[in-house]
């Protein structure tokens, strides 16, 4: 089974992220970056399947020079190959955009399952799935916690707050996978040497036939139109407990209407 792997080089959680004062996007150079955590689910899902059944295994990627980091690690942890598609024009790129983009990628591979994370670490938004099934014309099954593939037949069981669903569909198909699914494996020494030897394609809107004017931040449905940075921390408060601290800690809560 061939399967091509959605991954997103994000912002690094840890690092001091902010937006760009040119035109209020995501500072996507200015940050230290990596490839998602979640996604990192959807490509040790993808490895073991294709370990057990056989198939190659593609990771592809959109955005900016430094997103070669997250096709880079993916091929560290075993994907046989990756596709990057690097354009200025993408700059800015809203989920209707960004799943175009995807969705023509994904068109010029061969692939008979399409895997995803359950959502990016820097938009939360878990929508990209969806819209690449019904850019495809195939079906979805998303939330996946546990999968079992059968030939052609995959059947996922997703957990949700009242109650375990159990869904499947044939492929070709998309799949979205949680962070419940498996623990996603650590690049080796041997993968880390043997990802420089693996072949890594860089695309353009051009090679997709996507026309820039239908992405980037101008036909965004949604834009950023202001951002304050966060105020620095402050001293807290200490107060001494003279037998009034009970009393003072409620007029703090009362005051700030955490109560």
């Amino acid at each position: 089974m061939n399967i091509v792997v959605c991954v997103k080089y994000v912002p690094d959680a840890t690092a001091d992220r902010t937006f760009d004062s040119t035109d209020n996007t995501v500072d996507r150079v200015g940050v230290d970056g990596l490839l998602s955590e979640l996604d990192e689910y959807a490509i040790e899902e993808a490895l073991t399947i294709t370990e057990s059944g056989g198939g190659e295994v593609t990771v592809l990627t959109m955005g900016p020079a430094q997103a070669a980091d997250a096709v880079r690690k993916s091929l560290q942890m075993g994907a046989h190959k990756g596709v990057h598609v690097l354009d200025d024009a993408i700059h800015g790129s809203d989920a209707a955009a960004t799943s175009l983009v995807l969705a023509e990628a994904i068109k010029k591979l061969d692939h008979d399952l399409i895997i995803t994370g359950m959502a990016s670490t820097d938009g939360g938004m878990s929508v990209i799935p969806a819209m690449l099934a019904e850019r495809l014309g195939i079906a979805q099954v998303t939330f996946a916690s546990e999968i079992v593939v059968d030939g052609e037949t995959v059947r996922i069981r997703r957990d949700g707050d009242v109650a375990t669903e159990t869904i499947e569909a044939s492929t070709p198909l998309v799949l979205s996978v949680t962070d419940q699914s498996n623990e996603p494996r650590y690049p080796s020494f041997k993968g880390i040497m043997a990802a420089k030897k693996k072949p890594v394609e860089t695309w353009s809107l051009t090679e997709l036939g996507v026309d820039p004017a239908q992405v980037g931040l101008d036909s965004a449905w949604t834009k950023v139109t202001a951002y304050v940075a966060r105020p620095p921390r402050t001293a807290g408060e200490i107060v001494t407990d003279e037998g009034d601290g009970g009393t003072k800690l409620v007029e703090f809560l009362a005051s700030n209407k955490f109560v």
